[in-house]
């Protein structure tokens, strides 16, 4: 009997152990352009294209293709997350009231945003420390404001986009609509 109960002891421990875990991005302390406590876990299921943006760049403009393909493909089961970051060129150096004041009243922005973090250096905020760490399947310091991460329903890293590509171009709209297609 007692060999018995160790032996389903052991099995329900494999069991358990092999269950897929939730990817660590989903998990990482996040806090909302509000300064509200929250993280990607109510993104869960749900392709993202994580974006750190800057309201005084050259490529600040892309806030209206950011909207426009947040727009066209958020009943499909997709989001656009939008990061601020003063890490280059000092291109963000507003308030969260500012950078939310700005994004809605030139750009109409109704995806999420955060709080303003940064994506290199010493001060590398978690998130973008999974999504351009060592371990990313993309590697490598974020080069520029606009840069873009593509997350799969499964919380794992599809694709990363630098800068120049917009969010509206052929190669971001297929990567995305693969993604959603996706099981």
């Amino acid at each position: 009997m007692k060999i018995t109960l160790i032996l389903v002891a052991l099995l329900f421990v494999q069991i358990v152990s092999a269950e897929p875990k939730s990817p660590a991005l989903y998990d990482i302390p996040l806090k909302d352009i509000d300064g509200k406590d929250t993280s990607l876990k109510a993104y869960k299921g749900k392709v993202l294209l994580v974006v750190n943006v800057a309201s005084k760049c050259g490529f600040t403009p892309q806030y209206e293709s950011l909207e426009a393909i947040q727009k066209k493909y958020q009943d499909k089961g997709f989001t656009v997350l939008g990061f601020p970051c003063n890490d280059f060129g000092a291109q963000e150096p507003g308030s969260a009231e500012e950078i939310k004041k700005f994004c809605s009243s030139k750009y109409d922005v109704t995806f999420p945003m955060f709080e303003k973090l940064h994506v290199k250096g010493d001060e590398q905020h978690p998130l973008y420390a999974a999504l351009s760490g060592k371990d990313s399947p993309f590697p490598g310091d974020v080069k520029w404001n606009f840069g873009k991460f593509l997350i799969g329903k499964d919380g794992k890293i599809l694709q990363r986009f630098d800068s120049k590509v917009k969010p509206n171009s052929p190669e971001l709209t297929s990567a995305i609509e693969a993604a959603l297609a996706a099981k």
